[in-house]
C-alpha cells in the first residue's frame, strides 16, 4: 500500500493518489523484516529500499504506473491494496461532493466501514505515508476552500514521496464539483446500502 489523500467541501471534492507497486518475493520471514523497515520510514530512496532488499537475499521490483485513483459516474474512487497468498486485501475510498464513505474487500468480498460528511481530508495508505501526509495537512490546512485543498494535497504528496520510498513521486490528481449518486455506486461495488455504518466525520481522518 502506499498513499490516497482525498479532500471533501460542501462544494466539491479532491483526490491524489501516488502510482507505486511494489512486488517483493523470497523468503517470507525477510520478506516481512524488509516491509517493516519500509512502512516504518527506514528507507527513504530506492536505493535504501534495492540495497537492504540485497543484503536481505529479498527481491523487489518497483512499478510506478498504477493509477489509483478514479472518477467514476461523478464520484471519485481511491484504493490502497496488499496481495498476500494470492489474497487481495484493499481499502476503498468513495468521495463526492460533502460525503465519503470507506470500504474494505477481501477477495471479491467487500463491508462498509466508514462515513463522513463536512469539510474533511481522508488519508489511506501505508503507516508512515500517512503520518507524513497528516502531519503536512494539519501544518498547511487553513480552513479554505477547494483550491486551497488543492495546495495541501500536492504539498502532502510531494512531501510523503521524499520520505519514503513507499511513494511515488508521481501521483495524479482529480477533482469533481457534483453531488453524485454515491449509493448507486456502492450498491453496484457492495450489493448494500448503508445499514450499519458507522459515522467517522472529522477534519483529519487517519484509516489504519
Amino acid at each position: 500500500m502506499s498513499l490516497v489523500i482525498a479532500f471533501v467541501g460542501s462544494k466539491g471534492a479532491v483526490m491524489a493518489g501516488d502510482m507505486r507497486e511494489i512486488f517483493f518475493w523470497d523468503d517470507e520471514t525477510a520478506v516481512l523484516a524488509l516491509e517493516k523497515e519500509l512502512y516504518g520510514g527506514d528507507l527513504v530512496t530506492d536505493d535504501d529500499l534495492y540495497r537492504r532488499a540485497e543484503a536481505l537475499g529479498v527481491g523487489v521490483v518497483v512499478r510506478d504506473g498504477r493509477e489509483k485513483v478514479r472518477e467514476q459516474d461523478g464520484v471519485l474512487v481511491g484504493e490502497v491494496r496488499e496481495t498476500m497468498g494470492g489474497t487481495v486485501r484493499a481499502r476503498r475510498l468513495y468521495v463526492t461532493a460533502g460525503r465519503y464513505v470507506l470500504a474494505e474487500f477481501e477477495g471479491s468480498c467487500g463491508r462498509l466501514t466508514g462515513k463522513g460528511t463536512g469539510s474533511t481530508f481522508v488519508v489511506l495508505g501505508n503507516r508512515i505515508a500517512q503520518d507524513i501526509a497528516l502531519v503536512s495537512i494539519r501544518g498547511g490546512w487553513k480552513d479554505g476552500g477547494t483550491e486551497d485543498a488543492v495546495r495541501v494535497i500536492i504539498l502532502a504528496m510531494k512531501k510523503a514521496a521524499a520520505a519514503t520510498a513507499s511513494v511515488s513521486k508521481r501521483f495524479v490528481l482529480i477533482r469533481t464539483e457534483a453531488g453524485a449518486d454515491l449509493d448507486a455506486l456502492l450498491t453496484r461495488d457492495l450489493g448494500e446500502g448503508e445499514v450499519g455504518m458507522k459515522n467517522t466525520s472529522g477534519i483529519f481522518r487517519k484509516n489504519a
